[in-house]
């Protein structure tokens, strides 16, 4: 082994800008053919490569300078290090295979891959997919149980996660599996322990009565609490998330005094009325109109049509509703505009709402496999009135709704990353314990050379999500493309890592006694909300690479 090899920090970085230099290339010949990404649609099945390719290797470039910032501290991670290498190794040997496999669509030279074809390069990948080097590395995870300890580099990050750990453990824990197998709604004695954490508001300002705390502290909050019940827990701060980005992008300073204060303390439980029936993520297109009316000289607006898997729309005291404000449907999303829709709440799996004022709202919950503890419903709307103050952003915010919803939505996309970090850690934990504990012919299944393969690349792959996620929470910008990125590989990455997890338990882990039968169903719903993973890689990330 080269004395390079010998050092995985430096293996994983040499491996990453290799890496970068080829798909920088990739990009600009994509760039080139899609004209700036106004051909996507011509260039599909590439542009989904190219878009993949390029968050893979984002995420082995924030692992490895993770790393590296532990180095520069003088505290050292030889795990995080190695699992670098290996992650490293793996995206290099996946960018060289694809572009080899469609050599045209890549549009490279032979010259353009000489770093990426040198003995020198090669020989580090074959060292960080090294199966004896995967099973050190799985290991290590099992004599640790899988628990992630892995250092935020913040303080108030690490408290944070300290106190939610407990929280999920002793409070939702012990409820997340009735929960799912009952398809029971989230007790409102733990909404209002959950409220009183201040989970609700961790990154409204403290202005506006959160704590102030952050986006990393948020989505720390948002990983502990999937671990124990995606939907029962980890899922309650996305809604009211995704209003709070809205209202402090866009609203007006009374709005953001009035609303932003209930919303962190949990007085204001919030539900997001964004999809339609027939729309799906052409979010530009939707139907639901608002129209222009007075009610008792006041100004306001009427607004009929229907919304689909709008999820705790029951339980929720406000609907952040998107509807059409301009008649010209023509103008696409430049005619919508964000309503704040108040409604009593309900408790079972339909339920009707009529307005003193008139309107009426009705709606069934969808049955679904996995992703309980909230209920997702169809909603019926005729004739609803709201007032002019409940848009967002009064008389500014008209036809603007599209564009702060969307900033809303990157903030629900980097906690979806949180959220599927939380529930693959979940996985991961629980294999780890199954294996240790389990006996087959003569011995545990920890000490079976397959199973601790399967534990270290699971632990791989987590801590490359866990990393680009918690890199985007730290930059988080809602016209940054990051936390698209966040969302797309970690989703992904709870999928792959419950399946495996379920099949380590054999048998049991296909019983609904079980949990890891849970989180394979819950990691379903993850790359279908907050944007769908095609729409991710074309619409999203794609095009932001392209343009």
């Amino acid at each position: 082994m080269t004395t390079i090899a010998a050092n995985p920090a430096i293996s994983a970085r040499t491996l990453v800008d290799t890496a970068q230099k080829v798909i920088s290339k990739a990009i600009t010949h994509a760039s080139e053919i899609t004209e700036g990404g106004k051909l996507i649609d011509q260039y599909q099945i590439h542009t989904q490569r190219i878009a993949y390719l390029t968050t893979e290797i984002k995420a082995a470039e924030e692992l490895v300078a993770f790393v590296e910032r532990g180095n520069d501290r003088g505290h050292s991670d030889h795990h995080s290090a190695e699992m670098a290498f290996c992650y490293a190794a793996e995206i290099a040997h996946k960018l060289r295979s694809q572009i080899e496999s469609a050599w045209e669509d890549f549009g490279l030279s032979e010259t353009d891959l000489a770093d990426l074809n040198s003995a020198s390069i090669k020989e580090l990948i074959r060292s960080g997919l090294s199966e004896e080097k995967i099973r050190n590395i799985g290991n290590a995870v099992l004599m640790t149980g899988g628990v992630n300890n892995v250092e935020l580099e913040d303080e108030v990050a690490t408290l944070t996660r300290d106190a939610a750990r407990d929280f999920a453990k002793n409070e939702v824990a012990p409820l997340a599996q009735d929960i799912h197998r009952q398809d029971l709604l989230v007790p409102d004695e733990l909404l209002e322990k959950f409220s009183a954490q201040g989970f609700f508001g961790s990154s409204i300002p403290e202005e506006y009565g959160g704590t102030g705390m952050g986006d990393l502290p948020m989505i720390v909050i948002t990983e502990e609490l999937s671990a124990a019940s995606l939907a029962a827990a980890g899922s309650l701060a996305t809604r009211p998330e995704i209003l709070a980005k809205a209202l402090l992008a866009g609203g007006t300073e009374d709005q953001k005094q009035e609303w932003l204060p209930k919303i962190a303390n949990g007085d204001e439980l919030i539900a997001v009325a964004v999809t339609e029936p027939d729309t799906g993520s052409d979010v530009a297109s939707l139907q639901t109109r608002a129209e222009p009316a007075e009610l008792n000289g006041k100004k306001g607006w009427r607004i009929n049509g229907a919304k689909a898997w709008s999820t705790f729309s029951g339980r929720a005291t406000t609907l952040a509703l998107l509807a059409r404000t301009n008649p010209d449907s023509s103008q696409g999303s430049k005619g919508l505009s964000l309503f704040m829709v108040k409604k009593d709440p309900f408790y079972g799996h339909s339920w009707k709402f009529e307005q003193a004022e008139g309107g009426v709202m009705e709606a069934t919950a969808n049955p679904t496999l996995g992703y309980r503890g909230m209920h997702s419903f169809n909603i019926g709307i005729d004739n609803m009135w709201v007032p002019h103050d409940c848009l967002v952003g009064e008389d500014s915010g008209v036809d603007k709704g599209f564009y702060l919803q969307m900033g809303g939505f990157a903030a629900g996309r980097i906690q979806t990353g949180g959220r599927a970090c939380g529930v693959a850690q979940a996985a991961l934990e629980k294999a780890c314990q199954y294996v240790t504990q389990r006996t087959q012919f003569g011995q545990s299944l920890a000490d079976y050379q397959l199973t601790q393969y399967m534990i270290g690349r699971m632990a791989i792959r987590i801590a490359a999500s866990r990393h680009i996620t918690y890199a985007a929470a730290r930059s988080f910008d809602t016209r940054a493309v990051e936390p698209s990125m966040s969302k797309l590989l970690s989703c992904d990455v709870a999928g792959e890592v419950t399946r495996e997890s379920q099949l380590l338990h054999g048998g049991w882990g296909y019983s609904e006694e079980d949990s890891s039968a849970r989180y394979v169903v819950d990691a379903l719903v993850l790359p279908i909300f907050e944007g769908t993973k095609p729409i991710l890689e074309l619409k999203v990330i794609g095009r932001a690479l392209l343009a």
